[in-house]
């Protein structure tokens, strides 16, 4: 299976609460299948379904949803209850009012808060004081006929297109108001909870929601460069505060799942939340889908050129190349992702021949998948998969021992 993967020094930090606190993390590893050799490589990566594991195992070793990171602990099954809570909301505006206070309830946690006001995102704020609930009033004066679906029209909660700021383009933004610089990881902390919100919003509306900006308070870390990625978007350090702004009219898009969906989504937790799920929204989305499905094809494997891609999506090489600019990338960076990940995938699964994993991603000769394979990871494809084996990890296990 074709997947993105996680570079290394996030499983360091996904381990550090529990080391912390005196968890021995070997076990951890294993049973997620990760080796411990790779901590020690800085250019390694795991596949997307094996770090979620780990994820899964380190918050029950901790009982913390927040996996030791935070100030205090978040008891496991807190998030759950708060996605109950978001369930009955008729639109993501008052789905956001209600989870921000729902955190709120709790000592200890990441103070959040949602705001919406013109470019900036500056005006009328939810935050966890539960001043203005269930006003229908917290985002200033609004109309539902923004989203332009007209299906939740008279419901009196006032989310959509804000009124009053003239020709200026609305803007929300969820923001983090802890300051988490102060705790050790900070930096993933923050990113977390970044990414699950907006997962977990367009998730609930059954729509990717694109991103204007993402700003961290924290310094550029050593992997800055991964972030346009994460969030495809435009990403600033060393500000204010840490937040996410996007088109305010997103906030009166309707809540379109039920109990039986977030339950199927939390079985698979967190996995679909760390996941970029393909909503088809972003052009980035749509060219990677369309390589992935290349790649899964019968026959010869053959990853399309731009040109090609343009042609499917119906607009020209130049306006692709602008959009996906646009995005923080470009069609030579997705080709790149993708052909490094089913590569991956390909030799922790252990059952493919490197040369025809080789033949499979497009190389012409074996020589040339080796060169990328060391540019992607710093290791050969061989050494990448007898590794695992060599540290005790499970990259060869039968069928019904995989995750």
């Amino acid at each position: 299976m074709t997947g993105p993967t996680i570079a290394v020094h996030h499983v360091r930090a996904v381990l550090s609460g529990a080391r912390r606190a005196g968890v021995d993390t070997v076990p951890l590893l294993q049973a997620a299948r990760i080796s411990p050799l790779l901590l020690g490589d800085e250019r390694a990566r795991i596949s997307a379904d094996r770090f979620a594991r780990l994820v899964k195992e380190v918050q029950r070793a901790t009982g913390d949803e927040f996996l030791g990171l935070g100030p205090l602990p978040s008891r496991r099954g807190t998030f759950a209850m708060m996605g109950l809570a978001c369930l009955g909301c008729p639109d993501l505006g008052t789905a956001l009012e209600r989870a921000v206070r729902f955190y709120g309830l709790f000592p200890g946690g990441p103070e959040m808060a949602v705001t919406v006001g013109g470019e900036g995102g500056t005006g009328a704020c939810s935050d966890g004081s539960g001043a203005g609930a269930g006003t229908g009033s917290g985002y200033g004066a609004a109309s539902r006929a923004g989203y332009g679906t007209g299906s939740a029209a008279g419901t009196g909660s006032g989310y959509g297109a804000v009124s009053g700021l003239g020709a200026t383009p609305a803007t929300a933004e969820f923001s983090i108001r802890t300051d988490l610089r102060p705790y050790p990881e900070a930096t993933f902390l923050a990113e977390s909870v970044m990414i699950i919100w907006h997962r977990l919003s367009s998730w609930l509306i059954g729509r990717r929601i694109p991103l204007r900006h993402a700003r961290f308070a924290h310094p550029a870390p050593a992997h800055a460069h991964e972030y346009e990625l994460l969030f495809g978007c435009a990403v600033r350090f060393g500000s204010p505060r840490t937040a996410a702004a996007f088109d305010a009219r997103w906030l009166a898009a309707p809540v379109v799942r039920d109990e039986a969906a977030l339950t199927a989504m939390l079985r698979r937790a967190p996995a679909d939340l760390l996941s970029r799920r393909e909503y088809g929204t972003t052009v980035t989305e749509r060219v990677r889908r369309t390589l992935v499905l290349a790649l899964r094809a019968a026959g010869p494997a053959r990853l399309p050129e731009a040109a090609e891609v343009a042609a499917r999506l119906a607009v020209s090489p130049a306006t692709l190349r602008r959009r996906l600019q646009e995005e923080g990338t470009s069609y030579r960076r997705l080709k790149d992702a993708v052909r490094r990940d089913a590569a991956i995938s390909s030799l922790a699964a252990g059952r493919e021949p490197i040369a025809e994993l080789a033949a499979r991603l497009g190389f012409s000769e074996d020589t040339a998948f080796h060169r990328a394979f060391r540019r992607w990871t710093g290791t050969t494809p061989g050494a990448y998969r007898l590794r695992p084996r060599a540290a005790g990890g499970a990259a060869g296990a039968p069928p019904g021992q995989q995750s």
